[in-house]
Formats: C-alpha cells, structure tokens, sequence
C-alpha cells in the first residue's frame, strides 16, 4: 500500500458578491438550501453569539474536491451540496457565474480565489489539473508545505500564497499540522463597497441595544431616512419578521437583514424555518418604501471547524485515511483530507461593508411613514442580485462583542 497522504483544505473568507449571469431556478434553490443548512449548523450551539459564515467560501473547495473524488466520497460531496459539478448543465451555469467575478468596479473591490498549494514533486493528473484550471479563478501553486515555521496562509487582500508573514490576518500552518501535508486548497473571498446611500456618520448616536436574556447596551447606532426595498412576513409557524434591502452602489449585492417583530421572539426560534423558498418568496416580494433606518455598527470574525459541520451532514469518507476516494486528483490512493478549516470576517460601518415550503404572508404596510429600527438581535444575508447566490449569512446578538 502506498504512503497515506493528506489533504488540507483551510478557507477564509471576508465578504463578497458580484455577478451577471442568471442560474437555472433549480440550482439556485440548491445552494440557497446548502446556505441555510450550513447556517443552522454553524448556529447549533452558539445562542446569544454574533457569527458569520460564508456558504460560496465552503462550496468553492467542495466543487473543485468533487473534480478529484470517485465513488462514496463522491456521492457524499454531491450529497451535501446539492448537486454535482460532473452534470454538464451545473458546471456550465457556475463556470458562467464564476467567469463574471473578477471584474471590480470603480465602486467595489472584490475578489474570488481558490488556490491550491501542491507540495513539490507530487503528480496531479493532467484532467484535475484541465478542470481546476477552468473554475473560479483557480490556480495551482508548488510549495513546500512541510517548512511550518515559515509558511502561513493570509486571509488579506489578494491572491492567498505562503509567506512568513505572520501578522493577525494569517493562521499559521502549524495549527493544521501541515508538516506531512501534500495539497492545500485555500478559498478567498474579499468584498469591499459602499452603500448606495451611505449613513451620515454625524447622524450616528449611542442608542439601547436589547440583547438576549433582556440585556440592554449602548451601542453606535447609525440612521437615515430614505427609501428601501422592506416587507414584513410570517413564516409557517406564524413568526413575523420584518426583511430590509440596504444596496451598495452599482447594485453588486445588497444586504438583507431580518428583525423579529415580537421584540421577546429569539431568533433561535426563527432560524429553524428559513429554506430557500421563504427566502426567495421574501427577496421578491419586497416594496420600495420610506423608512427611518436604524442600524448598529459591527464587526465580527469568528472560525469555523468544518470537519465537524460536514462529517455531521454523512460527508465522513473524505476525511478517513483509509475510506477517502480522492483518485481523480494524483491517480494515487491514500489522499485525504484532514482539516477543514473556514474564517470569516464582517465589517458594517456608515460607508458600506468591508467584506420545506413554507407559507409566508405579506402583511399589510403601515399608514404613517415606518421605522426599521435594528435594536435587537437579527439575521443578515449578503445576496447578489442577478443570480441569487447567498455569499455571507450570520447573526448580530450583540454589536459590542
């Protein structure tokens, strides 16, 4: 039997969106559904916390893992995606998406990455290679992946590469063991923009802020009055919530945030309900309106052990030395993946950002000129326009943590 070699897949993420291309109504319900469920995963046990995840940041690597994965491995990727890069008409509605986001506006800075790290000397079958080279802005970069002191990988502007630098941003290889590593595929996603109609920073003031469990905190609360796309909905159960579009210029995406109407409703409650169908029920059905917008500052950066979330959803063989069918990437056995790893990190300021069906109901609007006032937990979701992707999604519990 040949030498067991691993592989290591560690994803970081800021923020991101952008792009033109339409998918087909069934895929986009896919990786809605793959959206939500990584976000009810990521949730699981962490009440009263602020978190953000970013679902392309964790299916990028999955896609091109599935280039390289053959017979149980393969199913279980296709399993937990939703669908599989090897039909035809899902690679060429991604590789059509993907092919429009490298492009940055003079108004947002963006960028999608996957690059994989080959330690030197090991064979890559030349079909692996022909396809990786084809997704999302890809690359293959060789590297010696067994000198842990001097290599870190960055989560900073730009394309992801060995360095010693080992500032905040980095995570150091010696976290993921990497000294018997032989492939590394690290995912990056960066998004900055502007809103469309930025918050006065003069108009920012301290206001009350009601956590869980009834704590109350001051927190910079930013305002304006202008017109937003909002609605107020109930779910299948009855929850209402009240859904508000704040756009960044030039309509590269927008962020939706969902607030509890019942001030004592936690979201613990709420999350459990959302699927792909309310949420695009919700996205399409909103109406432009004037409203007195209140939101808090915030910045969150927490990581992810993925190992966990995916063995949890029945994706067990990849990570199983002896299981793990990735022929398709050497044409050896023996390769596995052995950590997965995902950051991610969110900033909302008055500028902008720096990174089952269910039976839902439109509820009637107000007759006075209406209030979205974020002063307890909510949901958010940063979405492109065109083709409905889900790029980050988290919780606000409290703006000061």
């Amino acid at each position: 039997m040949p030498p067991l070699l691993h592989v290591t897949l560690f994803l970081l993420h800021f923020c991101f969106p952008r792009g033109h291309s339409h998918l087909p109504q069934s895929l986009l319900m896919q990786k809605t559904e793959f959206a939500l469920r990584l976000f009810r995963s990521a949730a699981a046990g962490r009440n009263g916390t602020n978190f953000v995840i970013s679902p392309t940041g964790v299916s990028l690597p999955l896609e091109i893992l599935q280039f390289g994965a053959q017979g149980n491995t393969g199913q279980q990727l296709a399993g937990a995606l939703g669908y599989t890069v090897h039909d035809p008409k899902v690679r060429d509605a991604l590789r059509a998406v993907y092919a429009t986001l490298r492009n940055s506006s003079h108004s947002t800075e963006m960028e999608l990455a996957c690059t994989l790290f080959v330690q030197a000397g090991m064979p890559l079958s030349p079909c692996f290679v022909e396809q990786v080279s084809w997704w999302a802005n890809s690359s293959l970069q060789p590297v010696d992946l067994s000198e842990p002191n001097s290599t870190a990988i960055q989560d900073n502007k730009g394309a992801s590469r060995p360095t010693t630098d080992k500032s905040p941003g980095g995570l150091p290889w010696e976290q993921i063991r990497a000294a018997s590593a032989q492939l590394a595929l690290v995912s990056t996603m960066t998004f900055q923009s502007t809103w469309r109609r930025r918050f006065s920073s003069t108009n920012s003031q301290a206001l009350p802020f009601t956590c869980a469990l009834g704590r109350v905190f001051q927190v910079p609360m930013m305002h304006q009055m202008t017109e937003v796309n909002y609605g107020q909905f109930q779910d299948s159960v009855g929850h209402q919530v009240g859904v508000l579009e704040l756009p960044y210029l030039g309509s590269t995406a927008s962020l939706f945030l969902v607030l509890p109407r019942d001030r004592g409703a936690p979201l613990g409650h709420i999350e459990p309900h959302l699927t792909a169908r309310v949420i695009h029920f919700w996205t399409t059905r909103l109406r432009r309106t004037r409203m007195d917008v209140f939101l808090p500052r915030f910045r969150i950066q927490n990581q992810f052990d993925l190992k966990s979330i995916l063995s949890s959803w029945g994706v067990t063989d990849l990570f199983d030395p002896l299981k793990a069918n990735l022929k398709g990437i050497s044409g050896q056995d023996g390769i596995y993946v052995s950590e997965a790893i995902h950051k991610a990190k969110l900033e909302v300021s008055e500028e902008g950002t720096k990174a089952s069906a269910a039976t839902a109901l439109l509820l009637l609007k107000r007759s006075r000129i209406p209030v979205f006032k974020a002063d307890r937990p909510f949901i958010f979701f940063l979405r492109e326009p065109s083709t409905g992707f889900v790029f980050s999604i988290g919780r606000v519990s409290n703006p000061l943590d």
